[in-house]
């Protein structure tokens, strides 16, 4: 990994977090973590991610993992359709899943990244794109790289991002997940006001 600076090794730390948490439940440990942590260190605009940040570490100390899990497979498994996909494609429906994949798949290849075959679950999973995105950050801060996290993150997150953790919030079938699509909204919102400067 390059040097980075704080603050962009702290983004790549937590879209490393927001992968794991929308790929599967928790588990104790991570839960235990999450509760345990400091703070974040935000500043201006970002009081909205610090205060999600908080109201999560407090649902993790009082969630155990089954019932997390449970709310993850209540949500983005379920039975039959999933109630909230967790597939930036279907919140890109004016694009076409098919292209969506289709392009995502030669970005990420053109970035050395591959979908690790043990998994079956397609390249626009949110934790996919969130753990693409913590590929990216962490590859450094030159013009270059910023401008790649851009891209990446306005072809695949930006619009899909809103409509997905909106859905979450809005479910009466969880609260674990409700505080995590939270720090995801509000992260990506400070992502999206800070890459469109560049």
């Amino acid at each position: 990994m390059t040097d980075l600076a704080p603050e962009d090794a702290a983004r790549a730390d937590l879209y490393a977090l927001l992968a794991r948490l929308w790929y599967a439940g928790p588990d104790a440990a991570l839960l235990a973590a999450i509760a345990g942590a400091g703070g974040l260190a935000t500043e201006g605009g970002q009081a909205a991610l610090a205060e999600a940040w908080r109201a999560l570490q407090s649902v993790a100390a009082g969630t155990d993992a089954a019932a997390a899990q449970t709310e993850y497979d209540a949500l983005f498994v379920g039975t039959g359709k999933a109630p909230v996909p967790p597939y930036a494609s279907h919140y890109l429906v004016e694009t076409g899943t098919e292209r969506v994949l289709v392009a995502l798949r030669e970005e990420l290849a053109g970035l050395g990244l591959s979908r690790n075959e043990a998994s079956h679950e397609p390249e626009d999973h949110f934790a996919a794109l969130c753990e693409a995105m913590r590929h990216l950050v962490a590859a450094g801060s030159s013009d270059a790289a910023l401008q790649r996290q851009k891209n990446f993150f306005t072809c695949y997150l930006h619009r899909a991002y809103n409509p997905l953790t909106e859905r979450v919030m809005a479910s009466t079938e969880t609260s674990f997940y409700r505080t995590v699509a939270r720090v995801t909204k509000a992260f990506c919102d400070t992502e999206a006001a800070s890459l469109d400067m560049l």
